[in-house]
């Protein structure tokens, strides 16, 4: 393998994770509208959007199979070409329970490719040798972007919802065909888990219980707790500022919005910021960076300070996931895709545990309580990835 031929595959990843962060964005603009078309109240919409999780994190674990024996690149494509080919229904489906099953699918074909693309993604940087994955990752937070906002403009000047639903869907297939021959072939990503994990995938196949190695174990732990802060955010950041710190309604997107953006900025710049340092600054700093960004949260008594909590919290949290990511796809005698599916599995889990448990907490104490838990919990972070071997 030359280095044009790495170089095409990290490109190619990088598209990937581009396409796979614009597909799973561009359902969040449809989701009002499907709540107006089935007539749903909160409480089953709710319900609802569980299939799309239940349908990723029922598939993550199963993907590391197809990708064992088929490749990544095989299962990049039939997972992206899913994707984009059920989101246009999610706009026209007008049965609750077809809703339901379409949902499933399409977090089937998100779970996938979220798996297969970080898979991939660790071989590229293992044969490459240099840091690549929270460019990767930031590259998935700048597709969420375009995906969040392009499907509304394309509604906005004046395209049927279907119709923008269904050029995104194009534009997303067409990334795919571009840069499917660029991807390694499974001979390829065969030698390269042999070189690097020295693991045999034809006797590591046979090995079922692979996934129990404590390294994985520890990381997805790790990633669980990660993930989770990273959800709760999501779900309660604009709810705290609103109703424990007194932010107007309209202002309180401002708190996720300040963490996203510096969580893409640090992860876009991140793997040079690896490269210079090792990996235990980068988590346990990290992980020191994002709980005194929250505790400035709760105590500060000013919106600035609010912002600079938040862009500490994001600048923190930014490059930790990407770290696990590369070194469970390093495990010796452990194949990546037995360790990358585990960990991208309870990570996934915390993501979606993580808002049913800080509101669990809220209601039993506060909401503040809530918060000062998510800064204890990167303190664990930080612990565990001090102590381990």
């Amino acid at each position: 393998m030359n280095q044009q031929q790495i170089v095409q595959a990290k490109r190619a990843t990088q598209f990937i994770f581009l396409v796979c962060g614009l597909g799973i964005a561009s359902w969040a603009p449809i989701v009002p509208l499907a709540k107006d078309r089935l007539q749903l109240n909160e409480a089953d919409l709710g319900l609802l959007l569980l299939f799309l999780g239940g349908g990723a994190l029922t598939m993550m674990p199963l993907s590391g199979i197809f990708i064992r024996k088929m490749g990544s690149r095989k299962v990049i494509a039939v997972s992206v070409l899913a994707t984009a080919l059920l989101l246009p229904w999610l706009l026209v489906i007008s049965n609750i329970y077809l809703m339901a099953a379409a949902l499933f699918a399409f977090g089937c074909g998100i779970g996938t490719v979220d798996v297969a693309m970080n898979a991939h993604g660790v071989q590229v940087q293992n044969i490459y040798d240099k840091p690549i994955m929270s460019s990767l990752h930031g590259l998935f937070s700048v597709g969420g972007l375009f995906g969040s906002l392009g499907l509304g403009f394309l509604m906005k000047i004046g395209l049927e919802p279907i119709v923008a639903a269904i050029s995104i869907s194009v534009l997303l297939i067409l990334l795919l065909i571009i840069q499917f021959k660029n991807l390694f072939t499974y001979e390829a990503e065969r030698e390269i888990i042999l070189k690097f994990s020295h693991v045999d995938e034809k006797k590591s196949a046979n090995n079922r219980f692979e996934w129990l190695n404590s390294t994985i174990l520890i990381l997805g732990l790790m990633c669980f707790i990660v993930f989770l802060s990273e959800g709760a955010m999501l779900d309660w950041s604009a709810v705290f500022l609103r109703d424990t710190k007194d932010v107007d309604a309209e202002l309180a997107g401002i708190g996720y919005a300040a963490f996203s953006v510096a969580m893409a900025v640090m992860r876009l710049t991140g793997d040079s910021l690896i490269s210079k340092l090792n990996s235990k600054i980068i988590v346990i700093g990290g992980s020191i960076i994002a709980a005194v960004g929250i505790l400035i949260l709760i105590f500060s008594p000013w919106i600035p300070l609010y912002l600079l909590g938040f862009i500490l919290l994001g600048m923190g949290a930014a490059n930790i996931v990407p770290v696990f990511f590369s070194e469970g796809g390093r495990i010796s005698g452990v194949s990546p895709t037995v360790s990358i599916p585990a960990i991208t599995t309870m990570g996934y889990a915390g993501q979606l545990a993580g808002p049913a448990l800080l509101g669990f907490i809220a209601h039993h104490f506060s909401l503040t309580v809530a918060f000062e838990s998510i800064a204890l919990l990167f303190i664990v972070v930080a612990v565990i990835y001090t102590f381990r071997k």
